[in-house]
């Protein structure tokens, strides 16, 4: 069985994932409503702390923010850097 502390993290990677998507879903709908917007920095943040997979999989599905290159490739970079900061914690803590 998983650690308490590995639970924890999983938790809250599939919880910030889903706002990162739900975020990106949102967004688009306001921007086809001419309403409010989510400000883009907010989109970035909830990719920073480890919403990344959820940003780009609202980004495909949605087809939201596919067209401006600081998502197209900002989105992607989070994401290798999360991964190798994974990597390198549990190579160092593991």
């Amino acid at each position: 069985m998983p650690s308490t502390t590995l639970m924890i993290l999983i938790v809250y990677l599939l919880l910030v994932n889903l706002i990162a998507f739900a975020l990106m879903g949102i967004d688009k709908s306001k921007a086809k409503r001419g309403a409010w917007r989510i400000p883009e920095k907010s989109l970035f943040l909830s990719a920073i702390i480890g919403g990344s997979v959820g940003a780009i999989l609202g980004m495909q599905i949605f087809r939201h923010k596919t067209k401006h290159w600081y998502f197209q490739y900002g989105m992607p970079l989070i994401l290798v850097l999360q991964i190798i900061l994974g990597v390198l914690l549990y190579i160092h803590l593991g």
